[in-house]
This record gives structure tokens, sequence and C-alpha cells, in this order.
């Protein structure tokens, strides 16, 4: 009886799908959410609006014309004006270059000091675990927001020092995210035949530890921008952020609420545009997490 020869097409793109990269999978995992698309979609809307600021912007930010204030939208201005005849939608444009900018730089400091010290903390136990888990547990019975204030009242509003708060009180939720992540790597067997022929501890966390742990790090970071813009507008709202004449979203908030009867617009689009923006971030950040969750694929 005839043996059936092995059906080559079949075998190559079972060798195909056994080397798709993690990375690889996760990306077309994230592709078949379509409202992680949407996220997506609406996250890459505003950074193109923050790097072409410029360019679209139909006006200046700071050019005003009193005998204009507060005209509602129309064909001149397609936003309205604020009440010192500024066009709302080149501050709107342009305020998106501040909100990101806070966002991402504020996430990207409070991962690299929370990630280093959830690394250690996790790593080495023992004392030097329960110190920076006690600091990371007094810091987080502070309301976030609060904790916020309090720096900047410290170190005096404006807009850096928002963004160094706001990354400070993010601290706390990648070192404990991380610290649980790594208690669970070190004791794969990769991590105990390392440290079996002698490797050293920053080669071992560096070149096998972090790199496994990078999945909720990016997940955890999609996330925290979405909070941090809001944090940042919070403390713009409250005059302890960005200052005038700056288009910062929660400072143009604060500067309209004066006007909310008499030019609602002014407050409309500056907190739709904040809307918007936290759940382009939301969206796309919960399709990271079922991409990159093991626990959510079947």
């Amino acid at each position: 009886m005839a043996e059936l020869a092995p059906n080559t097409g079949d075998v190559k793109q079972n060798v195909q799908e056994e080397t798709i990269s993690p990375w690889r999978e996760a990306w077309r995992s994230f592709r078949k959410n379509k409202i992680a698309l949407v996220g997506l979609g609406i996250v890459l809307f505003f950074i193109i609006i923050a790097l072409f600021a410029p360019v679209i912007a139909p006006q200046g930010i700071n050019e005003q014309d009193l005998s204009k204030r507060l005209q509602a939208p129309s064909g001149e201005h397609w936003l309205g004006t604020d009440d010192f005849g500024r066009d709302i939608l080149s501050r709107i444009i342009h305020g998106a270059r501040i909100s990101l900018w806070v966002g991402f730089f504020a996430v990207v400091g409070s991962a690299a000091v929370g990630s280093l010290l959830g690394i250690v903390a996790g790593y080495y136990g023992r004392w030097v675990d329960t110190i920076i888990s006690r600091i990371f547990d007094i810091m987080l019975a502070f309301p976030s927001i609060l904790l916020a204030i309090a720096v900047v009242a410290a170190l005096g509003p404006s807009l850096r020092n928002a963004l160094i708060a706001i990354a400070i009180i993010n601290v706390p939720n990648f070192g404990r995210l991380i610290r649980s992540r790594v208690l669970s790597v070190k004791q794969e067997e990769y991590v105990m035949a390392a440290k079996a022929i002698g490797m050293k501890d920053k080669r071992i966390l560096f070149s096998h530890i972090l790199p496994n742990s990078m999945a909720p790090i990016i997940v955890q970071g999609t996330l925290a921008i979405a909070t941090a813009i809001i944090e940042a507008a919070a403390l713009g709202f409250l005059g302890l952020g960005a200052q005038a004449p700056t288009p910062e979203w929660g400072k143009m908030l604060s500067d309209a609420r004066s006007f909310l009867l008499q030019a609602p617009w002014t407050m409309i689009f500056p907190g739709l545009a904040i809307m918007l923006t936290v759940l382009g971030f939301n969206l796309m950040g919960d399709g990271l997490r079922d991409a990159l969750d093991p626990k959510m694929k079947n």
C-alpha cells in the first residue's frame, strides 16, 4: 500500500505559524479588535494634529480681536472665539501638543522610575522589598490629584512642575505592577539557569527579566497617558498647571467658566478634545491588554 506524501504546503505553513514572534502575533490580535482600532485612529488623529499644528491652525494662538470676542461658531471661526477674540480651533489644535507632550513624558518618567524600583524590590526581596513597597503604600494612601496639588504647590505652578507632579504620582502604579511581574518571572527556569552559571544580577535584570515584563508596562503606559492628560487638565483648571496665555485644554476650561451660559462653546470644545483624546488612549490600551495578555486569548 502506497504511503501518502506529506503536503509540503501545510508543513511550511505550520513552520511559519510556529516562528511568528509574540509581538507580531499580538499585532494580529490587535488588528482584529475593531474598537481598539478606533482608539488607535483617534490617537493618531490627535498626534498628527499636534505634529502639524503650525500648519493646520488657521490663526495664531494669541491673535486677539476684541471686536470679535465670544463669537459663536461661524465660517470664519469654526469653533467660535474666546473672551479675547482668539480663535478657539487654533488654540485647541496647539493645545493637543501640550496635552500629548505632558502625558507622554510624564508617563515615560514614571514608568522608568517605577519599573526600576519595582524590579529591584521584586528581585532582591527582603528588606529592600519592604522599604520600597511601604513607600508605594504611603504614596497610594493619598488621592492622586491631592498629591499632585501638594507637589505643584511646593514647586510652584507651571506646566513643567505639573509634569513632574504627574510623573511622581504614577510611580507606584508602575512599581507595584512590575514588582508582581518580577516575582513571577524570576522563578522561571531560564532565570534560574542564568543564576546557576554565575551571570551578574544586572545582566539578569536587564537582559532577561525586564524584556519579559515589557507587555504589562506597555499596556499600563498607554492607559496612564490618558490619566496623565486628565490630571494635567485638572491642574490647569485649578491654575496650578499651564499659565496664561498657554493654550492648554484645562486652562482653557478654567478661563471659560465665567462664560458658560453666555458662550457655552468656549467650554464645550476644549472639553470634547480632552474626552476624545482620553477615550482614544483608553480604547487602545484595552485592545493592547487583550492582545498582550495570554489569559485573554482563546
